[in-house]
C-alpha cells in the first residue's frame, strides 16, 4: 500500500540518481531515500562502476536511525555479489521494514530475485511507483539488459528545410552556440559517440565533450569500411577509438592501431559493416547509450536496419536550398503507407533553434 509521501520521496530518489547521469556507465543510475518517523535520515546515488551502491551509501548516512525505517529506492536492490557485495542483504541486516522500489532490474542476475530476498526476510515491499521515469533514466541499460545492446540517439542538425550540409560535404555551423553546447550534454552521458568516415573526411571531428564539466570522455566509434581514415585525423588526440571495418587489411590495421586505436571487422555479406552485429558487440561491451552524429548515408543505414530508438533533431531557423544533403539516405517508398512514424517526445526552443526529440514507433 502507497501513502501520499511516497511519491515525493521517490522523486527526491530520482534526482539524486540523477548526480550519476554521466558517470556510473555501464551501471545504472540508482538514488535511496531512507526514512524514519516522516524524517529524511539518510540519502545517497550511485556514483561510479566498483563504487557502494545507492542504499549502501544511503545507510551509512542513516546508521543506526535505519532501523525500522522505509528505504524508497529507484531500482530494485542487488541481490548478487559483482564488485560489490548485495543490497538487499544490507538493508535486511540495517532492519529497514519496508522498501518502495520504482521498478524491477532488469539485469538478469537481479530480476525479482532482491525483492523475493526482502520479502523472505519479512520486509514490506512495493514496486512500480514512478516507474515510467526510472526506466527512462536508465533508457540504456534497460536495453542493453533486455535486448543486448545499447539505446541508440541519432542526433542530427538541419535547416527547415531537411539538409545538414552543403554538397561538398561543409556543415560549420547551421544552428546556434546554444543549440551545439545542448549536443554536447548529450554527448556527455552516452557511453559511446558514432560517426562514419564520411563525416571524418570532411568535418575532421574531435568527437569530444567539450564546454561540459565531465569526469569521462565517451568511447569514440568510426565506421570505415575499407580503413580509409588518416593517421592525422583529430579525433585520435585524447581518449580511446574504436574503429570498425569490412575489411582484414593487415597493413591498414596495423598502421590505425599505431595510432592507439582497435580496429574491428565486422563484414556483411555486401561488404559492407554489420552495424547489427555491431550494436550486440557494443552491448557486450557494457555501452549503454549509443550517441550516433554521422552523414546521411550512416544514418539511413542505421534506420533502415531498425537500429535507431530516437531521434534528437536540431531544426535551425534558415533554408539551404537543393544543393545540399539531407538527414537521411533512406530507399524510396512504394508507398506512404510504409513511412516511418515518430512519436515526439518533446519540442524545446533551445537559442533560435528547435530542438525536436522523437522515437521510432
Amino acid at each position: 500500500m502507497l501513502i501520499p509521501a511516497d511519491h515525493l520521496l521517490m522523486a527526491r530518489a530520482l534526482r539524486l540518481a540523477e548526480h550519476g547521469l554521466l558517470t556510473t556507465t555501464p551501471n545504472p543510475r540508482v538514488g535511496c531515500v531512507i526514512v524514519n518517523h516522516g524524517e529524511i535520515v539518510g540519502e545517497g546515488w550511485h556514483e561510479k562502476a566498483g563504487e557502494a551502491h545507492a542504499e549502501i551509501r544511503a545507510l551509512q548516512a542513516a546508521g543506526a536511525a535505519a532501523h525500522g525505517a522505509t528505504a524508497y529506492v529507484t531500482l530494485e536492490p542487488c541481490s548478487h555479489y559483482g564488485r560489490t557485495a548485495p543490497c538487499a542483504e544490507a538493508l535486511i541486516a540495517a532492519g529497514i521494514r519496508r522498501v518502495v522500489v520504482a521498478m524491477a532490474d532488469p539485469n538478469p542476475l537481479v530480476s525479482g530475485r532482491g525483492l523475493t530476498r526482502l520479502e523472505a526476510a519479512g520486509i514490506t515491499t512495493v514496486c512500480g511507483l514512478l516507474e515510467e521515469e526510472a526506466r527512462e533514466l536508465n533508457v540504456g541499460f534497460v536495453s542493453r539488459m533486455t535486448r543486448g545492446r545499447p539505446w541508440v540517439r541519432l542526433k542530427a542538425a538541419a535547416s527547415l528545410d531537411g539538409k545538414t550540409a552543403l554538397n561538398d560535404g561543409r556543415s560549420q555551423w547551421i544552428t546556434g552556440d546554444a543549440a551545439r553546447q545542448d549536443g554536447h550534454r548529450w554527448r556527455a552521458r552516452a557511453c559511446a559517440i558514432l560517426t562514419g568516415i564520411g563525416t571524418v573526411r570532411c568535418d575532421d571531428p574531435q568527437l569530444t565533450v567539450r564546454g561540459i564539466d565531465t569526469p569521462r570522455q565517451p568511447l569514440k566509434i568510426v565506421v570505415d569500411s575499407r580503413l580509409e581514415l588518416s593517421p592525422q585525423a583529430r579525433l585520435f588526440d585524447g581518449n580511446s577509438v574504436l574503429i570498425v571495418t569490412a575489411t582484414g587489411a593487415a597493413e591498414r590495421i596495423d598502421r590505425l592501431c599505431g595510432c592507439g586505436a582497435e580496429v574491428l571487422v565486422l563484414p556483411d555479406r555486401s561488404g559492407r559493416v554489420d552495424l547489427a552485429a555491431l550494436m550486440l558487440e557494443l552491448g557486450r561491451r557494457g555501452i549503454n547509450e549509443l550517441h550516433v552524429e554521422a552523414g546521411s548515408t550512416l544514418n539511413g543505414a542505421l534506420l533502415d536496419s531498425g537500429l535507431v530508438d530516437e531521434l534528437l533533431l536540431y531544426l535551425a531557423p534558415c533554408l539551404i536550398g537543393n544543393c545540399a544533403r539531407g538527414l537521411f539516405d533512406l530507399p524510396a517508398l512504394a508507398s506512404l503507407g510504409e513511412k516511418k512514424v515518430l512519436a515526439v517526445r518533446e519540442w524545446r526552443q533551445i537559442g533560435e533553434d528547435l530542438r525536436l526529440l522523437a522515437r521510432l514507433a
